[in-house]
């Protein structure tokens, strides 16, 4: 979702690279504040006042090391002097057009214009930086010497150089109260092309805004993952919505292969990253709940350089849910089919001791499973499944766990050798 924002500033993006994911309630309803103000005025104005703005926001540029130079006490350079000017006319500029659309009190550039001032002694508002004659009298005075003389070019440059040195050095002095509102001048304008991004996401690929849920529960109406979205519209094929609840009690998914479970937890933890970071989400309508941390357990993970099996990967990652359980925090995790790669009997035992141990846990549990188990007390969903030769992804309620035997159905369907089709039905009917 981040690579699909159209951020005008690579220091923008490193900016956002570098955000925490939010876990206070009041942070997130803040941040959604701020974007939906960014979303009514990019809804409401004319094409050429969002062009105006991202263009302005393609100027910025990432001057972290310049301001810690200045606030660090040294002398700053021409090209550090420059970035500081240009910042600050940027920054002035972007105030204005925010003040314009009334987003000021939504994002708060500092004034810079003591910096202009400081930089800009002609006052002529260009983006350049030069030790101007205005600095310095006797600097004046040694560059028209300079064109009259040409004859005693070495010793003039010598004193020249010795003059810029000072000026820059009174340049860096003067400049260096302001070192903290140049740095919270350059985060709101990261800020800035931020929320534009996500605003234009939003409008873009038809998210939404979330409700915060007060009782630990989360429910989505209309979810969709949209990069399987556009895979599949792309191939001229209908994209099917799903609607899903979890809370505190385990909630067990099951579903013949094919049925779209993995996709199914894959969105909801997209959503839940999404949620955190302040992103518009997709579905046609979401209530989330905040949590402390986020398990997501799926596939093959084996690793070569730790010498681990797939099956020991997996387990090592289940494990952390159960400790990370046990540590007083909110969770979320969503683990996809666990000990699918040991035999039916001691994975179907490992599913259904899995859920007995984190029933009753401060945290929500979403499985999947392709095993016939006992689920206590999980709520119980099932992919609708195979019908009419088509699969429907909806999910339906059902009082137990048991798995739907679909598999030679869809076998069929996608062509597979009848003869291997066939020999398999008959083998079942004999059991």
């Amino acid at each position: 979702m981040i690579d699909q924002l159209e951020l005008q500033s690579g220091y923008a993006r490193r900016w956002l690279l570098d955000t925490e994911m939010m876990t206070r309630a009041e942070d997130i309803v803040v941040c959604y504040d701020a974007l939906r103000h960014f979303v009514e005025f990019v809804e409401r104005v004319d094409k050429i006042h969002i062009d105006t703005l991202l263009f302005k926001l393609q100027g910025l540029k990432d001057i972290r090391t310049t301001i810690r130079n200045l606030a660090g006490k040294q002398v700053l350079d021409d090209i550090e002097l420059f970035e500081v000017k240009h910042l600050a006319i940027l920054a002035g500029d972007v105030a204005k057009l925010l003040k314009q659309h009334d987003l000021d009190s939504v994002v708060a550039i500092p004034p810079l214009d003591q910096v202009i001032n400081v930089l800009d002694p002609d006052g002529m508002k260009i983006a350049t930086f030069y030790i101007y004659d205005s600095y310095c009298e006797q600097l004046k005075q040694l560059r028209s010497q300079m064109r009259q003389h040409p004859d005693q070019q070495d010793d003039l440059i010598l004193q020249a150089d010795a003059l810029e040195d000072s000026v820059r050095a009174d340049l860096s002095e003067r400049l260096r109260p302001f070192a903290t509102a140049i740095e919270q001048a350059q985060l709101a304008l990261a800020r800035t092309d931020v929320l534009m991004a996500k605003a234009m996401q939003m409008r873009a690929m038809g998210l939404t805004f979330p409700e915060l849920s007060l009782d630990g529960m989360c429910r989505y109406e209309g979810i969709f993952h949209p990069q399987v979205l556009a895979a599949v519209t792309s191939h001229g094929r209908k994209y099917q919505h799903v609607d899903i609840a979890y809370g505190l009690q385990p909630t067990l998914i099951t579903g013949a292969n094919m049925g779209g479970k993995t996709v199914v937890l894959k969105t909801l933890t997209l959503c839940q990253l999404l949620f955190q970071f302040g992103f518009g989400i997709p579905a046609a309508q979401a209530r989330i709940d905040v949590k402390d941390e986020i398990y997501f357990c799926i596939g093959d993970e084996q690793s070569v350089e730790k010498g681990l099996s797939s099956f020991a990967a997996e387990m090592k990652n289940i494990d952390a849910v159960i400790k990370a359980s046990r540590m007083n925090k909110k969770l979320l995790a969503l683990i996809d089919e666990p000990a699918r790669t040991t035999n039916p009997t001691e994975g179907a035992a490992l599913v259904s001791a899995l859920l007995r141990v984190l029933d009753g846990k401060d945290m929500s549990l979403v499985m999947t499973t392709h095993y016939d188990i006992e689920p206590g007390k999980a709520h119980c969903l099932r992919v609708k499944g195979f019908e009419n030769g088509e699969m429907d992804y909806r999910l339906v309620e059902v009082r137990d766990g048991e798995v739907p035997h679909e598999a030679l159905n869809i076998a069929q369907n996608l062509g597979i050798d009848t003869e291997w089709i066939e020999t398999a039905r008959a083998m079942l009917a004999t059991q």
